[in-house]
């Protein structure tokens, strides 16, 4: 039988354009703090115990925290001098917790775009990076999401996006490999499809 398409992924970008980035996610504290209880009595945790009695409600801020990001307006600007040059932003510090095993995965974004008509607000940049990486994901999905926002909001004539990570959940367990860096690229327009300016782009990043 053949396959039915696929439904496209709305929470890739927001929409309509002009509309603030909210995020849509609903966090029970109360049921949070139960389920982490529930989940350090099953681990063997000892909740009587003076430093753990706090825990549970702890827990569930601290995950709270990480899985909200901050609403911000996607502030764009006509390119009235027409400036036709790639606009760069590197090491932007991020961390986001991966899906597989609930374990933070930290390190740099690097993000860039070469503008059409408008032009965005250099602080934009990184409130993207955090926006998207305060959630349960992959990296993959991370450095997509990125991409596409760009591309959405700003309609460039390219978009190249690079994230670098350290996954805690192949440094602490499983290979225990401490140091290992994962690399995932998203790449737009210009940047993938003309290698000068793809190159120009990853010489920028690797400085």
């Amino acid at each position: 039988m053949p396959r039915e398409p696929s439904s496209p992924d709305l929470s890739v970008v927001p929409a309509p354009p002009a509309a603030p980035v909210v995020s849509g996610r609903e966090i029970d504290l109360e049921a949070a703090e139960q389920a982490a209880g529930d989940l350090l009595l099953a681990l063997g945790a000892d909740l009587d115990q003076e430093g753990l009695r706090d825990t549970p409600r702890r827990m569930a801020h601290a995950y709270a925290e990480l899985l909200t990001p901050k609403a911000f307006e996607p502030t764009t600007f006509p390119n009235e001098e027409g400036y036709d040059e790639l606009v760069v932003a590197t090491h932007i510090e991020f961390h986001s917790l991966c899906m597989h095993h609930l374990l933070p995965f930290h390190g740099v974004a690097h993000v860039a775009y070469l503008p059409g008509e408008r032009i965005l607000g250099l602080s934009k940049l990184a409130r993207v990076v955090d926006y998207f990486a305060r959630d349960i994901k992959v990296q993959e999905r991370l450095t997509k999401q990125d991409a596409d926002w760009l591309e959405y909001h700003l309609h460039p004539r390219g978009v190249g996006v690079v994230f670098e990570a350290e996954h805690l959940c192949m440094s602490l367990r499983g290979v225990k490999k401490p140091g290992t860096k994962t690399i995932t690229s998203a790449l737009h327009g210009c940047l993938r499809d003309d290698a000068r300016t793809r190159q120009e782009f990853l010489e920028l990043v690797r400085r």
